[in-house]
């Protein structure tokens, strides 16, 4: 699977913090599971094993004195000490009893006064018997005692050196995963930045938003909870396999019919998980997108009384949100504890008809230590299969998360080159292009002009004839369909888009400030573009006259978009920018189209300033901006419909002839 492998690509990058996290985990595990084996050794070996062989012997380590003798268990003799007559040490319901007799076979016990019957499979035996008082069974103990706090000590060191390397493996895990998901967001984000302009036509910044933080978030889980629980459940479930079958190798194979259960389960669970989280992305990523585009048009919702159809739409996302979400739940509560249930009752009904029958037959007869660690380990298999099956829904997220995460980086983008270049001359010349931003319907129709050097070329036309679609095209916004646009005689398709941006500047008509200073504004954090250069910058465009009574000058705070700004302020602010870089060629968008009549003044001095030895073009729509243009296109419907400069084209009384009498008329009716 393609985002498993991608998955699996950004891990490898912090493989050294996994695999020491993993293998924390697995040393953790092997304690953990180390346990019902000490238990089994606590009861058959230490507490039942009083009921062992033993000997009469001499006064010696590990005797036991009873009515004028020493006695040892079988185990507790070496090499050079002999064994004298046998006895036995038997429970019989809550009283245990001396046989001066070996007692050959097990089976039910009966005390009568003094005797022991013992009867198993229709055979009767009888033992003189004497009933132990509390402290002869408490002398026959003595010599376990210090066998079962050493092992009671040892269970309690597995214990906390489980506890002590999962809290590490835990860590490890987080902190690999953290990175990981730091890298990806780094990822995401570069290459967002990559993208072409044209990739955002159709995409809402919500959802882009979404699949770099919601998306990265899901992903995250699958390394730290996922990951974890997958892993520790499988070394769990290997090595409850792998005890099964050292203490009874029939159960454990009994206990395998649990595998295909789970993987049909699996299956089946995978089937509708996966479509229901990708609904449930999607509309995240659609609520994400409304919400952000209800912000941006707050005033307009606001002044056209909007409130209630866009509340309407957003009930209608996140119902269709709710109700997937639902259906997951259901899914999810169906393939978890219920699932865990079946099995439970499953494993139960085998291990009662498993050990019914073994009790049938004495040669088949189990141990209270075999059957506490069976239980116990019966118990610790169902639990690592439960942490499986709870993390399927994290699983499918991460899955879903993850397709839509690595779609984004899958995006073919810009290529990015160190590569720079000299300052070119500015001589711009579109040869017969034509472009269109949906196939086979061009907005722009075999434009063909040149631009010289120290120009200044003005576009004029109404809304929609394709200015800028022009510059789109000379930024590299957007690639022509045909033609070619050449800069000092080269294709600027054989120029690195970065090299080629590098010496051009815009003004936008609403220019854009990002958050921080007016003199990071300015130079963008570019370090080659100094304080001075910045303050020499806003004085040459007569920003210094504008924003002279901020009290922190050029330290003052923006925040997002300069929203405490005025609009004059952030084109003056605009304008220094593009001064400070020094462009070849500069591109004034209706920039000063929203500022008031005072500051366009200023601005309009400054704008010799700003175009001396640039090629510069203008897009307006105020032809009196434009009279000292040395060429004007006039667009109509995507095409060259007349140029000129302004005198020419007064003088043709043409199209820009009707424009400029309207506005002039327009100008005079309101001055009059």
């Amino acid at each position: 699977m393609k985002v498993v492998k991608k998955l699996y690509q950004y891990a490898i990058l912090y493989k050294k913090l996994i695999i020491g996290a993993l293998i924390m985990l697995s040393i953790s595990v092997a304690a953990d599971l180390t346990g019902p084996f000490v238990a089994k050794k606590i009861i058959d070996s230490h507490i039942l094993g009083i009921e062992s062989e033993w000997y009469e012997t001499e006064k010696s380590k590990d005797a036991v004195f009873y009515q004028g003798n020493w006695y040892k268990r079988d185990d507790y003799f070496n090499n050079q000490e002999t064994r004298g007559k046998e006895i036995r040490v038997l429970q019989v319901g809550t009283k245990f009893v001396f046989v001066e007799d070996n007692v050959p076979f097990e089976g039910s016990r009966k005390l009568d006064g003094v005797t022991l019957t013992v009867t198993k499979n229709g055979q009767t035996e009888k033992y003189p018997a004497t009933v132990l008082g509390k402290e002869d069974l408490f002398a026959f103990y003595q010599p376990e005692i210090a066998r079962i706090l050493m092992l009671v000590v040892f269970y309690f060191s597995l214990v906390l050196i489980s506890s002590l390397f999962q809290f590490f493996q835990s860590y490890y895990l987080k902190k690999s995963a953290n990175r990981i998901i730091q890298r990806m967001r780094n990822d995401l984000f570069t290459h967002m930045s990559r993208l072409p302009i044209r990739y955002f036509d159709n995409l809402p910044a919500g959802k882009v938003v979404a699949r770099i933080t919601n998306d990265t978030e899901a992903i995250r889980e699958l390394y730290v909870t996922v990951l974890a629980n997958f892993f520790s459940s499988t070394i769990n479930i290997v090595g409850v396999f792998t005890a099964l079958f050292i203490l009874n190798p029939p159960i454990a194979m009994t206990a395998l019919v649990l595998v295909p259960i789970l993987m049909i389960w699996t299956i089946i669970y995978r089937k509708f998980a996966s479509k229901y989280n990708h609904i449930i992305r999607s509309r995240i990523s659609d609520i994400n997108g409304m919400i952000n585009e209800s912000i941006s048009g707050m005033t307009i919702i606001q002044a056209f009384n909007q409130r209630k159809a866009v509340k309407e739409s957003f009930e209608k996302l996140n119902h269709e949100h709710f109700t997937y979400q639902n259906k997951m739940l259901s899914l999810n509560s169906l393939t978890s504890y219920n699932l865990i249930g079946i099995l439970k009752t499953i494993a139960l009904v085998l291990f009662i008809w498993y050990f019914g029958g073994m009790s049938m037959t004495a040669s088949s007869a189990i141990s209270l230590g075999m059957l506490y660690a069976v239980v116990d380990f019966i118990n610790r298999l169902l639990q690592p299969v439960q942490g499986i099956v709870n993390q399927f829904a994290n699983l499918e997220q991460a899955l879903v998360a993850g397709e839509r995460a690595f779609g984004l980086l899958d995006e073919p983008g810009i290529s990015v080159e160190d590569e720079s270049m000299p300052r070119y001359k500015g001589n711009v010349e579109f040869k017969d292009v034509s472009f269109g931003y949906k196939e086979n319907e061009y907005v722009l129709k075999n434009i063909t002009f040149q631009a010289k050097q120290g120009e200044t070329i003005a576009l004029v036309g109404h809304t929609g004839s394709g200015k800028s679609s022009i510059m789109n095209l000379l930024f590299r916004f957007y690639d022509t369909n045909k033609g070619q646009i050449m800069i000092d005689g080269k294709n600027i398709q054989e120029i690195p888009h970065q090299a080629l941006r590098e010496h051009m500047g815009i003004v936008l008509q609403d220019p854009y400030l990002f958050t921080g200073t007016i003199a990071s504004n300015i130079n963008l954090e570019n370090e080659a573009i100094t304080r001075e250069a910045i303050e020499k910058a806003l004085r040459d465009v007569g920003g210094d006259k504008v924003l002279s009574h901020l009290s922190k000058g050029l330290d003052e705070p923006v925040i997002e978009k300069g929203s405490t700004l005025s609009s004059g302020q952030r084109q003056l602010i605009s304008f220094a920018r593009a001064l400070a870089f020094n462009p070849a060629i500069l591109i004034l968008d209706e920039a000063t189209a929203s500022i008031d009549t005072e500051t366009e003044a200023i601005i309009q001095s400054g704008m010799d300033v700003l175009k001396k030895g640039r090629t510069t073009f203008i897009i307006a729509h105020r032809l009196s901006t434009i009279k000292n243009a040395d060429q004007i296109l006039v667009l109509d419907k995507g095409r060259i419909f007349e140029k000129g400069n302004h005198d020419e084209l007064i003088a043709l009384k043409g199209k820009y002839f009707q424009l400029y009498e309207l506005q002039q008329g327009q100008k005079n009716g309101v001055a009059g």
